[in-house]
């Protein structure tokens, strides 16, 4: 079995996310650097020949600065050699898109980028040009279309929403002109039917007590997540009936909760984006004088090094905003596990048999909010530590040479 250098399958590890092919018969555009693979059925995705997991085993892990910001004697240099070289939190936070993104054309980009011959440089390439060019891709809509059915097929429980599961996965397996009709009406249609053959039960209707209708209303007035405090004060709104609570508990609960973790997790991409290809582009900057600086002399070593703290001064200004954002998604991802944590509690204690769906998710759930924690205190301490070294190289820099 394969492992690269951090101690991770890749083969494994993208298993999920290969799993789900964009749209059959479609061609994908798909920059030149890219493989395109056809599967059975005509599905598309990118991917690099197997072969670059056996070469990514020799990934030699590199700092982004190389020296840290106690060695000032000489600044800072970007690496030994000029080479390109990326650290664990570069290259957890890529595995984070390929694993989590919501958009499955990111994610694949994604694991491009891991799978490369040359792993540094497939990571850094992916930060300058195409985590934005697969953005561009995903915001298609029939990309979205296929996300959006890829999201209800994973998360739907036939057991709890038997017509919306066979709806999404009729869809998935369908046209593109199939995933548009159900995210456009088919999911609400599909919703509506789960909720009629609910309702001429009667069951869970009659099982609602009190004590029900007053958790939701916590959840309404304190949950973390705003999409869950939205489906809660719907079930609750002036005229709603015991078939909305029902349909809460059964669907609009576990599902509220998953969009509260992908807007989590999109947020903070959305605005890693900016900082990565910033920072990208001012580490080659910094290379670049730092590579002049080391043979100039007179005004063009002053100017090398002139360049050089600009480069440096402007990763700081990234990664100082960056550092704090991490570290409020840290504190978020922790108050959602704790409040899964409760949630799950009350599930497993509650005499309603309403609760039985959302006992069932609230392990997952809590799960990945626990997970999103660990990758937000490893993203916070790296933003951290090169905020520190990136001021002390400007710094260094700046000053006149002896």
């Amino acid at each position: 079995m394969w492992f690269n250098a951090h101690g991770v399958n890749p083969l494994v590890r993208m298993d999920h996310a290969f799993a789900a092919p964009f749209r059959a018969g479609r061609s994908c555009a798909l920059p030149a650097a890219m493989v395109i693979v056809e599967f059975h059925g005509g599905a598309c995705m990118h991917a690099r020949v197997l072969a670059a997991v056996i070469a990514a085993a020799t990934l030699t892990l590199g700092s982004v600065t190389g020296i840290a910001g106690s060695a000032l004697a000489s600044p800072p240099t970007i690496s030994a050699a000029g080479e390109s070289t990326v650290n664990d939190a570069e290259y957890e936070f890529v595995l984070w898109l390929a694993d989590y993104d919501e958009r499955a054309i990111v994610r694949s980009t994604a694991w491009t980028a891991l799978l490369e011959e040359d792993v540094a440089a497939g990571i850094l390439r992916f930060f300058q040009s195409e985590w934005e060019y697969a953005e561009s891709l995903a915001a298609d809509g029939q990309e979205r279309n296929s996300d959006f059915v890829k999201y209800i097929v994973d998360t739907c429980v036939p057991e709890y929403s038997p017509e919306v599961c066979a709806a999404a996965q009729h869809a998935w397996t369908g046209t593109p002109a199939d995933q548009e009709t159900f995210a456009g009406t088919g999911y609400a249609a599909a919703k509506e039917r789960d909720r009629r053959v609910r309702e001429q039960d009667g069951e869970q209707a009659a099982a609602l007590v009190a004590t029900d209708r007053a958790y939701v209303a916590l959840l309404r007035d304190n949950d973390p997540g705003a999409q869950v405090r939205l489906a809660a004060a719907w079930a609750l709104r002036d005229g709603a009936t015991d078939g909305d609570l029902v349909e809460f508990f059964s669907h609009g609960w576990a599902y509220s909760a998953g969009l509260d973790v992908r807007a989590h997790r999109s947020e903070v991409a959305v605005r890693e984006a900016t900082w990565r290809r910033e920072v990208a582009r001012l580490t080659i900057e910094a290379r670049n004088a730092e590579e002049k600086a080391r043979t100039a002399a007179g005004e063009a070593l002053v100017q090398a090094r002139a360049a050089a703290a600009r480069a440096w001064g402007g990763i700081a200004q990234n990664a100082g905003p960056a550092r704090v954002v991490w570290q409020d998604a840290e504190r978020i991802a922790l108050g959602q596990a704790e409040a899964w944590r409760q949630v799950a509690a009350a599930a497993a204690a509650a005499d309603s048999a309403n609760w039985k769906p959302i006992l069932d998710a609230s392990g997952d759930i809590g799960g990945q909010w626990s997970a999103e924690r660990t990758t937000a205190r490893d993203q916070a301490t790296y933003w951290a530590d090169l905020y520190q070294t990136a001021v002390a190289a400007e710094h260094a820099w700046s000053k006149t040479p002896a």
